[in-house]
């Protein structure tokens, strides 16, 4: 039963309301621009789909898909790209939508990736972050929620490709501290 593995975090109206602030801030900074959001695969899609419902802005979307953690619940260090952009960025404001950042190991290299394309400027929107994690000096420019070192799933986050599906951010208990 899923009640016995996992701890509610966040609830699904928690993140409703802050997934609303973030776009309504996104949105009064971009209000003269057609930012293009890209959304790194698989986690942060859910994050996406109500992020940009409540943007105000026109907007572009593209997806990237990179992979650091295997079937591990801690990143190996090691970054690859499974789906790049379809098209360029080069002269764009990128604004890349992550689900988590934990360690800043995968973002860092994504970001120092798109920066070698020439965009005209890129931004972080994070839905969660965990700094005491963080062993790079990358930091979001929208974030959410501070959330503690635990390993969580639900709103798109998975563990082993389970609990994606999940309203609600949950800490998973067999690894809860």
């Amino acid at each position: 039963m899923l009640s016995e593995k996992t701890r509610v975090l966040l609830t699904q109206e928690e993140i409703r309301e802050k997934v609303k602030q973030l776009a309504e801030a996104v949105s009064r900074d971009y209000k003269d621009k057609k930012p293009l959001l890209v959304c790194v695969l698989k986690g942060a899609v859910v994050f996406l789909a109500d992020f940009m419902r409540f943007l105000s802005i026109p907007v572009e979307i593209d997806f990237m898909a990179v992979s650091s953690y295997g079937h591990s619940t801690t990143s190996s260090g090691v970054v690859r790209i499974l789906k790049d952009l379809d098209s360029s960025i080069e002269h764009k404001d990128v604004i890349i939508l992550e689900d988590i950042i934990d360690s800043g190991l995968t973002l860092s290299y994504l970001r120092e990736n798109l920066l070698s394309r020439n965009p005209r400027s890129i931004k972080i929107v994070t839905l969660l972050d965990k700094p005491e994690r963080r062993v790079t000096d990358i930091e979001p420019d929208y974030c959410g929620f501070r959330i503690p070192d635990e390993f969580v799933v639900g709103y798109g986050l998975d563990y082993n490709e389970k609990y994606r599906n999940l309203p609600d951010i949950c800490i998973l208990l067999e690894f809860a501290k």
